[in-house]
Parts: structure tokens; sequence; C-alpha cells
């Protein structure tokens, strides 16, 4: 297990200890399972602080890290989930790693999203238990690979929750959101499309077919006819969209391109059916076949995280809005267009928010930061539902 700094004396040091380590997400940065030596550190220092500590196996990633206070076995828990993952740091134009203090704020990869929400957890869960203050049980949940497929979050929602000993009554998913209450989220629908021709020398291009070509009717088909057509929206989180954001194709300059792929992104909005999306898209590019029977293009099978439903925990939230107002927090619900590990979580039958400090206009920026004032609410709203009595919860 990896030795690191001394016990931190506020959130603050914590959070600057867990900015220093470098856990982008896997796919990106090329590293094995970065998010494994900050999960270390963590478990000791909670061990440290008398909580009982589990490394939940996640295949072929880093574990999630399940940190527990339990005062009851006959009490509810309470789980709050923060990723210790995050986005790359190229183009950054601060020292993604030394979480430098200047003017009130915190700089660094993951400040805001989304070590800043587990920093003020932990630091939260610590001050409670040294006051002996809960009448629940309490766990953290750190997950990994969040920014990338949520696989963390997914493992723990479908497999690692049955193997527990308890069944949370809520889960409080941390997410830059200035601690407003947020209960919907969309889901996002995301699959590939291919378009295959054949290949010849480009000095006689009559001899092959080209798939970019083909490709280019299929985009301006999808973008004309599917894409506007769009109409799901929630009062919570909008409206729903759609846009084509990678292309690929070719193999040489003087080679015809006998293969051409794109990937495409659909944003969900609650209450709709993702497996109804490929479908309507393929209802618009079957005109396109008929047309030109030589045409091939086939989409791929999507990958999907269904959008988190306000109602699946409506009890929970209006029990959650009420704590927080006493803490002089805003009650008021809100929603967010981007998907949380809280999709997951709903998707597996979990009444469930997403509530934490900072800003998500500064997540994956140049020189992302968080308001440690934010930092410090973030410490008084998690300990307010921490805090509740038990009667509160169940």
């Amino acid at each position: 297990m990896t030795q690191h700094l001394e016990e931190p004396n506020s959130c603050e040091q914590l959070l600057a200890r867990m900015v220093g380590f470098n856990t982008i997400f896997a796919t990106q940065s090329g590293r094995d399972q970065p998010e494994l030596k900050l999960a270390e550190d963590l478990q000791q220092l909670a061990r440290t602080w008398g909580f009982k500590t589990e490394l939940l196996p996640v295949p072929d990633h880093a574990p999630n890290l399940l940190i527990r206070h339990e005062v009851d076995a006959a009490a509810p828990w309470l789980v709050f989930d923060s990723h210790l993952d995050t986005v790359d740091v190229a183009g950054m134009t601060i020292d993604p790693f030394a979480a430098e203090i200047r003017d009130g704020k915190m700089y660094g990869r993951g400040a805001s999203d989304t070590k800043g929400t587990g920093a003020a957890m932990l630091w939260a869960l610590r001050s409670v238990a040294a006051k002996s203050a809960a009448s629940i049980n309490l766990a953290i949940l750190f997950t990994v690979d969040e920014e990338n497929t949520q696989i963390g979050a997914r493992t723990f929602a479908n497999k690692q929750l049955e193997q527990l000993d308890f069944r949370p009554v809520g889960m409080i998913v941390g997410e830059p959101t200035w601690m407003r209450l947020v209960t919907a989220a969309n889901g996002v629908v995301r699959w590939g499309v291919e378009t295959r021709g054949v290949p010849a020398h480009s000095c006689a291009p009559q001899l092959g077919r080209s798939a970019i070509s083909d490709m280019a009717r299929v985009i301006e088909t999808i973008e004309q006819r599917y894409i506007p057509a769009i109409e799901a929206s929630h009062p919570l989180t909008g409206k729903a969209g759609c846009s084509i954001n990678l292309i690929e194709g070719g193999l040489q300059i003087n080679i015809i391109p006998p293969h051409c792929r794109i990937q495409i992104d659909r944003r969900l909005v609650p209450g709709e059916d993702p497996l109804a999306v490929l479908p309507a898209v393929e209802a618009v590019l079957e005109p396109l076949r008929q047309k030109d029977p030589d045409l091939t293009v086939e989409q791929d099978e999507p990958r999907i995280v269904p959008a988190l439903d306000p109602q699946v925990g409506k009890s929970f939230a209006g029990t959650a809005a009420v704590v927080l107002e006493r803490s002089g927090f805003d009650p008021q619900v809100a929603g967010v267009p981007y998907a949380t590990n809280g999709n997951s979580f709903c998707q597996a039958g979990l009444p469930t928010i997403v509530l934490g400090p900072g800003d998500i206009a500064q997540a994956h920026t140049r020189n992302e930061w968080l308001d440690l004032e934010q930092l410090h609410q973030g410490i008084v709203g998690y300990r307010s539902l921490m805090s509740e009595p038990e009667q509160t919860w169940a």
C-alpha cells in the first residue's frame, strides 16, 4: 500500500493531497489502473481515522473504494459517491497537480470535477464520526473511470451492491452543482456508424467506391432528417440533442477509401426510451439503401447510459431538500444536461440525488479550480445529511 503524506489538518490539505495524484482515466492516459494509488492512499487515511474500508474489484480497472462508518446494524445506510478519475491535462495553463491556492481558489485537475466533492465528503464523515453525531450508517464510495465508461458505478450498481450486507436508502453523488440539489440528469446513447466501399488506385477512381463519399450522404441524411426531428424535452434538463463528433476513414492518400466511420452522441431526457434511438436512425438510412442498393452502411451496438429519472428518488430528494434547507441551502430541485454516476445508481432502483461544491463550468478547463468557500459549503451540506436522526431516513 502506498505511503504518502502526513495526516491532513484541513479539508484544503486533503483536497491538495488528492489533486496531487495523476488519475487521468486509463484510456486517455494509457496507464494501467491510474486511480489505484489514490484509492490506496485514501484507504490508509480512512483506516487511520478509524473507518472500515474495502477495495471492490472492477474487471480490467482499478478497484472502487468503499469506506464505512457503521453505528447500528439495524440503522439505514446513506452512501455518498465521488469518482477518482479525471480527464486529460493537455493544454492546461497551470500545473495540473500542484494544487496551488490563489485568491481563495485551489487550482488543479480534478479540483472541481470532482476531487472536491470527495474531499468534502470524507472530511464531513471524519467530523461526524469524531463527534459521534451519526445515528445512521454512512459510507463513501470512491468510483473509477466515470469520465469514460462509468464502469465503476455500473459495476457497483450491477454486481457489488448485491454482495454487500446492506442496501442504501439513498445515494448522494458528488458533482459540482453549486450545492444545488439535482434530481434529474440526461442520459446518453453513443454508437458508431460505418460505411464500406471498394478500394482502388486513386489514378483510376472509377474502379473503386469511396466510403467517405458514402458517409457524406449518411451524415447529411442524419443531420437533415433525424436530428431536427428530435422533440423530446424535460422541464429540469432541457431538450434532447444529438451530434456527430468523430469521423475517421481511408487508408492513404492514393487509395480510394474502403471504409469510413463516425461516432454519434445522443442525449436522452428522463422518460425517453434509449432502445428507440437506433431504430429511428435506421428509418432515415433505409431510404438511402433503397435508392442505392450498393450502399453499405451499418450501425454498431450502442453504449447506453439511461437518464437519471427524478421520479425514482422523489421521496428521498424531498427529505434531502428539507435537511439542506435547515442548513441554509436552496431546497429547490434542479436538473443537469450531462450524465453522472447517479444515472447508473438510478437504473438499479436506488433513490439518487446529485449534490456537490463548485461549478461545472470549471470542469475540464485549462485552469480548473474550486472556490474554497464552496468546498466548505460542501462540508456543511454533506455533514447536515450525515447527522440527521435515523427516523428522517427510515
